[in-house]
């Protein structure tokens, strides 16, 4: 029998589920996906733009193996300082909470029931959830409402790093492996399959752990990636005639 939602028949747990789990899984799939497809995209790029201006399996090797390493470093490099600076951030923000709920108090909670009136809720019960919420944790009631942190789970920036090395690493193993294990003459033809069928399911992928439409996200994923791998592997083929 299938269930509507907000029915009675709908299991709560499933809300809660979806509620405690979505803010921990966007984070750390924003990071993955994003390496991924890096991985996939820059490191299949490199291979296609040398494989156009050369033939010899040693140099499309090398030139890959080193897109791979400086994409993955760079990734976990980038993602450690972009979260690290959020991180900061929110940590300031609750500390300006934690001085404001200190030196005024019946401020913040007058404060914390005006912002849920212009939520929708009368001003009996607006009052009466500030005073209850600014009893029960003053700091993570003005946090969330106000600004959307959850003080007891910030972001990691390990974490997000750690996420982006892998996953591009991941990625970027795949076009390699067509490089280091298909013959020459097929080499072009099974890298571009290999890479859009490895998109295609990263896309997929995406959507699924993020409740969103799948098709879109495979659509965008392929439609990118062959784009770069066919601007790269002209690139590479103009700069072999010309410059070899």
């Amino acid at each position: 029998m299938s269930l509507e939602i907000g029915t009675d028949e709908e299991p709560q747990h499933w809300h809660d589920a979806v509620d405690d789990d979505v803010s921990g899984r966007l984070n750390w799939l924003r990071a993955g996906v994003l390496g991924a497809n890096d991985g996939i995209v820059s490191t299949a790029g490199v291979v296609m733009g040398v494989a156009g201006a050369t033939d010899d399996s040693g140099t499309i090797l090398i030139a890959g193996i080193a897109a791979l390493t400086a994409g993955a470093l760079s990734m976990g490099a980038g993602e450690y300082v972009s979260v690290s600076t959020q991180r900061d951030s929110e940590r300031s923000i609750l500390a300006m909470e934690r001085r404001e709920l200190e030196q005024m108090p019946q401020t913040e909670q007058e404060e914390l029931a005006r912002m849920y009136r212009e939520k929708g809720l009368t001003p009996e019960t607006a009052e009466k959830v500030a005073e209850e919420l600014t009893a029960h944790d003053a700091l993570e009631a003005h946090a969330d409402i106000e600004f959307g942190i959850d003080p007891d789970s910030l972001t990691n920036p390990w974490h997000a790093a750690l996420a982006s090395m892998v996953a591009f690493t991941l990625g970027a193993l795949l076009p390699l492996l067509v490089v280091a294990f298909v013959p020459d003459a097929a080499r072009v033809v099974t890298t571009v399959v290999v890479v859009a069928l490895a998109l295609a399911g990263a896309g997929a992928v995406s959507a699924r752990l993020g409740y969103s439409p799948r098709l879109p996200a495979v659509a965008r994923n392929v439609g990118g990636g062959l784009l770069a791998m066919g601007v790269t592997y002209l690139i590479g083929m103009f700069a072999g005639v010309h410059l070899g």
